[in-house]
């Protein structure tokens, strides 16, 4: 009777052990994902601020110096719907 008791109490250790071991790591994945995603969310703001800043660098610079209308290309007249014969 007794060494049945023990069994159990070796098996519930070994049940008890393992969901602590369990427990440990789903925190440690959990503290890893948040300190991950901190770090992400830090980046994106830098990012961003940076893109901001130089749209608004880019925004100064166009109305100090506009960018001259690009010319249009004269359209191709066709004559009679065929294209003119290429002399080599």
């Amino acid at each position: 009777m007794a060494e049945i008791s023990r069994n159990i109490m070796e098996k519930a250790e070994a049940r008890f052990m393992e969901k602590k071991k369990k427990t440990a790591e789903r925190s440690q994945a959990m503290a890893e994902y948040v300190s991950e995603a901190r770090a992400r969310d830090i980046k994106t703001a830098r990012l961003r601020a940076l893109r901001l800043a130089k749209e608004e660098a880019d925004r100064a610079a166009e109305v100090l110096n506009p960018v001259a209308p690009k010319k249009k290309r004269a359209a191709i007249k066709k004559a009679g719907g065929r294209l003119p014969a290429v002399k080599s």
